[in-house]
């Protein structure tokens, strides 16, 4: 399996640890931000990352402002947004994955989008 770079944007540390040293045991590059603003750094820093998995719902920079930002300034970025607010009903343009999720589903999301 190929390493991909992969940044996860997560306001939650115990999840974000947790999602990081999954990742990075399955032999991918992970970086982290615990919010849209660190996450833009992370972007400007490393220009390389392959893919975003994202909270919805955070204290700063998150939620309709951080999709629509997205949508706007990343267009081509393969993005999964994780939510245990958001509902089916709701209309994000991205795949959502409702927690809690398994990561091991979570890596194969990852792999096909990035196949």
């Amino acid at each position: 399996m190929a390493a991909h770079r992969i940044l996860v944007v997560e306001d939650e540390d115990a999840i974000r640890l947790t999602m990081r040293d999954f990742l990075v045991r399955k032999g991918h590059e992970v970086h982290l931000a615990s919010d849209g603003v660190g996450a833009i750094k992370m972007l400007i820093d490393n220009p390389a990352i392959e893919l975003m998995v994202t909270d919805y719902r955070m204290n700063i920079l998150g939620g309709d402002y951080w999709i629509k930002f997205l949508q706007r300034f990343l267009p081509e970025l393969p993005i999964i947004v994780t939510s245990g607010f958001l509902r089916p009903e709701f209309e994000i343009p991205y795949e959502v994955m409702y927690k809690p999720f398994d990561y091991n589903e979570l890596e194969q999301h990852i792999l096909a989008m990035l196949a």
